[in-house]
């Protein structure tokens, strides 16, 4: 009978796969009770793999692998993005494609001014409606992957609120809320956020006691 049971974490050091300076803060906020070192991929001279996924759980477990294998450690990838269902889902698995200008250089205020142009482009009607998705992988160096998925639904505002956050939090208003991501505390956006949804569950499956 195959074992559905969820492998546990051990240890005191999980990589997180990623050179995104904001997203390891989150990461090591998010987990601080229960693991006590978080290097990350650029501390052990790792570049990012080609994220060749069609969806955010394909990349995060092909980032997770990547890392542990080559560390020999437990790796954590998150594969995340912003979904609007306008544009049929867009930018979604390409949210940090879309911030590239054709220099190489990564500008989400760019990114989020293209993105508000599509939109318009639509016409006033357009559905604004969008989410942030989050795909949480923790791989284990012998290929073992646990994954979870998280989310977060609201709509695009324009122009973008706040210099909190990263990405496209600026323009992203979560329902019931007030305040966008960019706008928002911190703290106030852990409880929220796609991430910390998905971190939820991979507690429940994988730290918890």
């Amino acid at each position: 009978m195959l074992d559905t049971t969820p492998r546990r974490f051990s240890g005191d050091t999980l990589v997180i796969a990623s050179h995104n300076k904001g997203k390891i803060r989150e990461i090591a906020d998010l987990l601080g009770a229960y693991v006590e070192r978080f290097p990350d991929a650029g501390s052990f001279g790792l570049e990012d793999p080609e994220e060749t996924g069609t969806t955010f759980v394909a990349n995060a477990e092909l980032k997770a692998r990547f890392v542990a294998e080559r560390t020999g450690l437990p790796a954590l990838a998150d594969d995340s993005g912003l979904a609007v269902h306008a544009l049929d889902g867009r930018p979604g698995v390409l949210s940090a494609r879309w911030a590239e200008r054709p220099d190489g250089t990564r500008d989400f205020a760019w990114a989020m001014e293209r993105l508000e142009a599509e939109l318009e482009a639509l016409g006033p009607s357009a559905d604004r409606s969008a989410s942030f998705v989050c795909a949480l992988s923790i791989a284990w160096p012998d290929g073992h992957c646990e994954t979870v998925e998280g989310r977060v639904d609201g709509r695009l505002v324009w122009p973008p609120r706040g210099g909190n956050g990263f990405g496209y939090d600026p323009m992203f208003l979560a329902d019931g809320r007030t305040e966008t991501f960019g706008e928002m505390a911190p703290q106030a956006k852990h409880e929220i956020s796609h991430r910390a949804d998905a971190f939820r569950q991979l507690v429940a499956r994988c730290f918890s006691p």
